[in-house]
């Protein structure tokens, strides 16, 4: 992650403070507070606190060396969200894009920030009343809802993506980041079942779907909540956001979501279980609302979830090479040599029905 510290070399690699000062100083007026903060919690974009006077902003650019992918996509970001300003969709506000990049040798965007909770590996106390827990899970649904139900056309995201194929485009993108990954970690050891899941789902692709506005990495953890009231106040990460199948959404958000039946999680290091105790919705529960809420029915729910997992196993397969070929040092990327099997395991119990949702 390089230095954690603000006066770091890899700090220093993120913002050049002057620049930042005489572009905000030329956009928003002159502020006698600025201060700086590297906020962090690991996102493949970097994420910094600004200080502006008596405004608490954030600032979104991509790792330094990053290459214009859509993974980096950070203006990308920053046009859906700026689009849905207004919208029943809970956002923070958009404050400026920039792609200048004199000023930060990138493109990178600033919104406003928003105080409340990320639910990443405990539950606040606060939140821990049976009806708090119940309204946790609804609200995680309805704010998807409100996405998919976005009139992409008429906030101008018409041509954010192509929506029709989405679904088969999904599973032949993720089958070659698997196959590259698999040309290094096969002479480690194999792991058959994630090809036979891979053929699975490259057989049983709907041959139409909804076309909606998708998240692209819609989760708990991608959330923020009141910080007095169990109340999502800010959807986040858009980066994976396109035009796209709206069950995939649905799918890869269950896939995080845990039951108090379910087995023991296949990776424990990034998996929350708080959701298993009383009174949390179950996976069912969430299902039956977004259906309510949507009029989209989950069909082929057994296709969905295993894609996602499926897509889980191949982003720890891609960590795995990673870490044998000496490119990362994040301790959970070696663990992905049992952890990625488990994955497989568990997509293929969901392909066979022995995971049920």
């Amino acid at each position: 992650m390089g230095e954690d510290t603000t006066d770091g070399e890899y700090f220093r690699r993120l913002v050049d403070e002057d620049a930042l000062r005489g572009y905000l100083a030329a956009e928003l007026g002159d502020a006698a507070a600025y201060e700086i903060e590297r906020h962090e919690a690991g996102h493949s974009n970097e994420t910094l606190f600004v200080t502006w006077g008596e405004r608490e902003l954030v600032l979104r650019r991509p790792p330094p060396g990053a290459v214009a992918e859509t993974a980096h996509d950070v203006l990308r970001e920053y046009r859906v969200m700026d689009a849905l300003q207004g919208t029943a969709v809970p956002l923070p506000r958009t404050v400026l894009g920039c792609d200048d990049h004199d000023v930060l040798g990138c493109d990178f965007y600033l919104m406003e920030r928003v105080d409340g909770d990320v639910l990443r590996d405990a539950e606040p106390a606060r939140l821990g009343t049976p009806e708090r827990r119940r309204r946790i899970g609804e609200e995680l649904v309805d704010a998807l809802a409100a996405i998919h139900g976005i009139d992409y056309g008429a906030v101008g995201l018409g041509d954010f993506g192509r929506p029709a194929g989405y679904t088969e485009r999904q599973v032949d993108r993720w089958r070659k980041q698997l196959a590259w990954a698999f040309e290094r970690t096969r002479d480690e050891r194999a792991v058959p079942e994630l090809e036979t899941v891979g053929e699975w789902l490259a057989d049983d692709v709907p041959s139409s779907h909804p076309h909606a506005l998708v998240h692209g990495d819609y989760k708990l953890d991608n959330v923020m909540f009141a910080p007095d009231a169990p109340e999502i106040v800010a959807v986040l990460d858009w980066e994976m956001s396109t035009l796209g199948d709206p069950r995939a959404d649905l799918g890869w958000m269950l896939s995080y979501w845990r039951d108090p039946k379910d087995p023991e999680p296949a990776v424990p290091e990034l998996t929350a279980t708080f959701m298993e105790a009383d009174a949390y919705p179950t996976r069912r529960e969430l299902v039956a609302r977004y259906e309510e809420r949507t009029g989209i029915t989950f069909e082929r729910e057994r296709f969905y979830r295993a894609l996602a997992v499926y897509k889980l196993a191949a982003l720890g397969e891609m960590f795995y090479r990673r870490y044998l070929e000496g490119n990362s040092d994040d301790p959970t990327y070696p663990k992905m040599r049992e952890r990625v099997p488990a994955l497989a395991e568990r997509a293929r119990r969901i392909v066979d029905g022995d995971e049920p949702l």
